[in-house]
Parts: structure tokens; sequence; C-alpha cells
């Protein structure tokens, strides 16, 4: 089974914000020449990377809801230009709505085993839900009403 991380979504409020800051960034990767590759950084290289790179996801809370996920295609140590190490998570750019919930705030990130991780909002299944705005569906979830 996949390990998978859960981290919180600092500056975008929504999944549009996010999916509109991953194409701006790509656009301008393109723009400049470079590969347009999705990439985090954080601090801290996860121990049990070899658990979650090749079919784990990093889930992203946004104000108090974890609210979706990306794919990490690679994890690697990256040293940055102030000399300090860090891990450069490599994501796949498509956004993937997870049914959502609450979460409290918390710092760095944490590991999220899959059989904890919310299923994804398929908009073919999930009916109703996967059609409300997400700003509906994190009032309903803050409400206990989903």
């Amino acid at each position: 089974m996949a390990l998978h991380l859960l981290k919180l979504c600092v500056g975008p409020s929504s999944i549009e914000e996010l999916e509109a800051r991953i194409a701006h960034y790509r656009a301008e990767a393109l723009r400049l020449g470079q590969a347009p590759e999705t990439v985090h950084v954080t601090r801290m290289f996860p121990k049990r990377a070899g658990a979650i790179a090749g079919g784990g996801s990093i889930y992203w809370v946004m104000k108090g809801t974890l609210s979706c996920r990306q794919s990490i295609r690679a994890i690697e140590p990256v040293t940055g230009s102030d000399g300090i190490d860090r891990c450069r998570l490599v994501l796949d750019p498509a956004v993937t709505p997870v049914s959502p919930r609450p979460c409290r705030p918390f710092q760095g990130w944490r590991y999220l085993e899959a059989r904890d991780a919310p299923a994804d909002l398929d908009r073919a299944s999930a009916g109703e839900v996967a059609e409300m705005p997400e700003s509906l569906r994190r009032e309903l979830v803050a409400l206990g009403l989903i």
C-alpha cells in the first residue's frame, strides 16, 4: 500500500486557485525554455520516501479542509542557494478533488496511510457532492453534514 503526505496548502485557498498557480508556473517555465515540472520544495526529507514515491500522493489542506491531492512522481534531495538541504517533490500537474474532511492546522507535513486517505471525488460516481461548488462543500464539511 502506498503512503501519502498531508500538507497545508499555503497561498491558494481553493482547488481552482491551486490549478491556476500550477498552470501559471508551467507556462512560465515553457516561456523560459525550461522543463514544465510541477514541484513543491519542503525543508524536511521524508524518512519513508521509498513507501511514498511511485504510488503516493500529497493531500492538500485548504482553509481547514482536506480538499484535493496530487500524485507524487519523485522525491529528490536538493540543496538551496542558501546551502540548506531540502526535499523536492515532483508532482503530477493534475489536481484531483477528494471527499472533503475537516483538518486542523499543523506545521510541516504528516504521513497519511492509504487506509486513512479520503476517496477521490469522481464526478461520474459522486453525484451531487462532486457537482457542488468547492465553497459549499467546505461549508457543509464545517457543519458536519458531509
